[in-house]
């Protein structure tokens, strides 16, 4: 019984040391199971945490990449904006150095002296004209003396060039009783054209006068008569003005003529006929000095039948002169004239006899007394023949234009003939004793 009891206890300690065993083996296992799901657990919420980051990192790289595109559209906005300056600058620099590079068709001078007032109007009348064109015809302002007043006015305007002549030297008249601004001028051209025909190098100048006014197409009418007067060596000059040019003598604003008299008054030369005239320039009355057939050399001048200037000018160094009867009458021309388009041939030496000849021969002859009444009751063109000076001035007082004669020519004459409208597009030819021979038509 003994023995069977200590067998029973061995089984219950082998049973107990088992139950231990498999007790502290579940534990283990247990215990392994446990740490591996914390493992498992702690790298799902490694796992999500790191995919909740690049989630994050994901949206600020799409935030970024909009905030790029935005950036890009910004860029690619202001790159063609700077793009489309960079263009408008070069057209603009290349517009500046094609005005630089354009050679001038003539300089414009305007001679002063000491009349502020007078030359406050006409520089505000040239530049009315004149901007829109200014790299073609440069402004000048040339001043005789030293008045504060001219100058300052002068220098008030950044569009023009300021020059200014001073000679303080003692002026011997050749004749006593001579007034002697007309030395002082005389001298203050001859400078003055010197210095943009040498110094400036301008191959033309346009003299104009601090009294005058200019017409709305005086430049189209100087650059039309450019080629012309470099291209036919007959012609010394082209003239903005005509001694004849009173509203009741004038018609057309197209017509031009040759004239044999200097009619000055806004006028136009080369450098190379102002290198044949300074060498021996006058002491005085330099416009008279142009009439003389001398120095003319049997050149002609261009004018037009319609002034495209106008002389204020009352007061001055010729005191009025003519003034109120020929100067403050005169037609400055109002209309556009497209002189770009006009045929100028006409006016060549070799044409223009021909031309001239035909309107003269064409004209109705009226002869007798009382000539003005005959002329005024034909419809067409009339002509006229005197015999000598006094005879011109007998007819030409009749009718009222200048009856003037500078050695031996009238203003304004062509081969002896002068012509002028008489109240409507009538014309009259006052034709001299030689005038129909010089032009071929004397048995006309």
């Amino acid at each position: 019984m003994a023995r069977n009891w200590c067998d029973f206890r061995l089984v219950l300690l082998v049973a107990a040391a088992a139950f231990i065993y498999i007790q502290m083996r579940l534990f283990a296992t247990q215990s392994e199971y446990a740490d591996r799901l914390a493992a498992a657990v702690e790298s799902e919420s490694h796992c999500t945490s790191q995919t909740r980051l690049l989630i994050d990192q994901i949206s600020m790289q799409q935030g970024r990449i909009v905030s790029l595109e935005d950036e890009k559209k910004v860029r690619h906005l202001e790159c063609s904006q700077l793009k489309a300056l960079v263009r408008e600058l070069e057209k603009k620099g290349l517009e500046r150095t094609v005005d630089k590079l354009q050679v001038p068709v003539a300089a414009v001078v305007v001679m002063a002296c000491n009349r502020a007032d007078y030359l406050e109007r006409t520089i505000e009348s040239i530049l009315k004209y004149q901007q829109p064109v200014a790299p073609k015809f440069p402004l000048f302002i040339s001043q005789d003396g030293a008045d504060e007043r001219v100058k300052h006015k002068a220098l008030s305007y950044n569009q023009l060039n300021y020059m200014q002549h001073l000679d303080f030297g003692l002026v011997r008249t050749e004749r006593p009783g001579e007034i002697i601004a007309y030395y002082k001028i005389a001298s203050h051209y001859k400078w003055a054209l010197d210095e943009l025909f040498y110094k400036h190098n301008f191959t033309r100048v346009i003299i104009l006068e601090d009294d005058m006014e200019i017409a709305p197409d005086f430049f189209d009418y100087f650059e039309a008569a450019a080629d012309l007067l470099d291209t036919d060596k007959t012609i010394m000059a082209v003239s903005s003005w005509n001694d004849n040019g009173q509203k009741q003598f004038v018609h057309d604003p197209k017509t031009l003529y040759r004239s044999d008299f200097f009619p000055g008054l806004g006028w136009m030369l080369t450098k190379s006929t102002w290198n044949e005239l300074s060498p021996k320039w006058p002491k005085a009355y330099w416009d008279d000095w142009l009439r003389l057939k001398d120095n003319r050399g049997g050149r002609q001048f261009v004018r037009p039948e319609v002034c495209r200037t106008y002389n204020f000018g009352e007061v001055g160094s010729s005191m009025g002169q003519f003034f109120k009867q020929y100067l403050e009458p005169i037609k400055l021309n109002d209309v556009h004239v497209d002189w770009k388009s006009m045929d100028l041939s006409y006016l060549t030496e070799e044409n223009y006899v021909r031309h001239f000849a035909n309107v003269v021969s064409n004209a109705k002859p009226v002869r007798g007394v009382d000539v003005v009444l005959k002329a005024y009751n034909i419809d067409g063109d009339v002509r006229i023949q005197y015999k000598d000076q006094f005879d011109f001035e007998q007819i030409a007082r009749q009718f009222g234009i200048f009856e003037e004669w500078k050695d031996g020519i009238p203003r304004t004459a062509y081969k002896g003939v002068v012509v002028f409208r008489y109240q409507t597009a009538r014309r009259i030819f006052l034709v001299g004793p030689d005038s129909l021979r010089l032009l071929g038509i004397e048995h006309s």
